[in-house]
């Protein structure tokens, strides 16, 4: 199991051959209290930076970016009756969406714990 970030705040988490997308715990916490997610479908195919979900707060609306190539494989549907749990659980039990990745070279442009850590510091 590894963890990539990107500059938007995305984690993904490649666990064979599936990818693990949510955001991130400094994400979280610039949102605010999380009121609604929208998800992308099945069988989405997306391209690295394409819109794939929404997550609203009683702050902003915000994008969640695909991280890299792929075609959704699952959603979190827990997240549709508890949004909240995004503000509780970023980078655990709230993931987003699943992929199946289409190039996981891909991965080679995204930061590991300690860039994300080093860029998050310096925002």
């Amino acid at each position: 199991m590894t963890r990539f970030y990107t500059k938007d705040h995305e984690w993904i988490e490649i666990t064979g051959d599936e990818a693990t997308i949510g955001i991130t715990d400094y994400a979280q916490k610039q949102l605010g209290d999380v009121v609604f997610v929208e998800l992308p479908e099945i069988g989405s195919a997306f391209k690295a930076g394409d819109d794939a979900a929404v997550v609203e707060s009683v702050k902003a609306a915000s994008e969640v970016y695909a991280p890299i190539d792929g075609v959704v494989t699952a959603i979190n549907h827990d997240l549709d009756s508890n949004p909240d749990r995004i503000n509780q659980e970023p980078e655990s039990g709230a993931w987003f969406f699943k992929l199946k990745p289409s190039q996981l070279t891909q991965l080679d442009t995204l930061m590991n714990q300690a860039s994300y850590n080093d860029y998050i510091n310096g925002l």
